[in-house]
């Protein structure tokens, strides 16, 4: 499908506003001329795509500190998101690896069934997008579930926390595979220190929460509808982490992961957002997947 130009956008949003302000009138209606100085502009016109970026099926919810009664479902939803606004696109997280499709679903060797049916890029390519088209890479922390594809987007510019920049290119084990971002290392990078205010707005906004990894991120974007939202990387998996507040054994940092969701749960009431808990499934499975989008 073609996508509208940036300055198409901006045009047909500032036509909205201004029709919004003539009291609903028709045009050729006899409500009152539209003084443009008098219209003042929203927040700018954003959308958010989602797309499949695979499953997991875990083996023991003991490693999330869950007891097996404690959790409906043993199934991970690995979504990616594409946020587009008038400044630019942002691609956060990078999901499963499109090459594990050929061999899916295999069972990792901790006993994980893994599944990628679509790939990222056939996904983008049905919006007419290819991977240069990209503006800004970030992802919520750089296991291999949030940043399979993340060569793929060298080319753009990476929004990353300090600290987890040190670990992807450091000593860090687990479920860090270099391999799978290394490109990224001489990728133009944008190192963060804290919160970070993508398009310079309020629409789109990194928050620092670390814990879970040294670095680990959240997304908070402000949509008309279906409202603001938090988008949670792993800073929950499940909903009842959240809701029993457990944090997973192979966590880097249990202070630092009870400290993060104090303090994002915090902002989110402060804000009247609400959260996309990344990895919950069921949820996972009523949103609107691309090419439809929120707005």
């Amino acid at each position: 499908m073609l996508r509208p130009s940036r300055t198409s956008w901006l045009l047909l949003s500032t036509l909205m506003l201004l029709v919004a302000c003539g009291g609903g009138d028709a045009p050729g209606g006899d409500g009152p001329a539209v003084d443009p100085e008098q219209v003042v502009a929203g927040p700018a016109p954003i959308r958010l795509y989602i797309f499949d970026c695979g499953t997991l099926v875990i083996a023991d919810a003991g490693r999330f500190s869950l007891m097996s009664d404690e959790t409906s479902t043993l199934e991970l939803s690995v979504p990616c998101y594409l946020i587009e606004h008038p400044e630019g696109r942002l691609l956060w997280d990078a999901g499963l690896p499109d090459e594990w499709a050929a061999r899916s679903p295999f069972a990792q060797e901790n006993g994980t069934l893994t599944t990628v049916e679509r790939t990222l890029a056939a996904q983008l390519e049905e919006l007419r997008i290819t991977p240069a088209d990209i503006d800004y890479l970030a992802m919520s922390h750089m296991h291999y579930d949030h940043s399979g594809n993340a060569n793929m987007f060298a080319g753009s510019e990476w929004l990353v926390q300090r600290p987890e920049h040190e670990a992807a290119f450091g000593e860090a084990g687990g479920f860090f595979d270099r391999s799978l971002y290394g490109d990224l290392e001489t990728a133009e990078t944008r190192i963060l220190d804290g919160d970070h205010d993508v398009f310079g707005d309020g629409t789109v906004v990194i928050k620092s929460a670390p814990g879970h990894t040294p670095g680990h991120q959240v997304l908070f974007v402000n949509l008309v509808e279906p409202g603001p939202l938090v988008l949670s990387g792993d800073l929950y998996h499940f909903p009842e982490n959240r809701q029993l507040k457990r944090v997973p054994l192979f966590n880097f940092n249990e202070a630092q992961t009870l400290d993060s969701m104090d303090l994002i749960e915090d902002f989110m009431s402060e804000v009247g957002a609400r959260m996309w808990i990344q990895h919950d499934s069921a949820a996972y499975a009523l949103l609107r997947k691309s090419p439809e989008f929120y707005q």
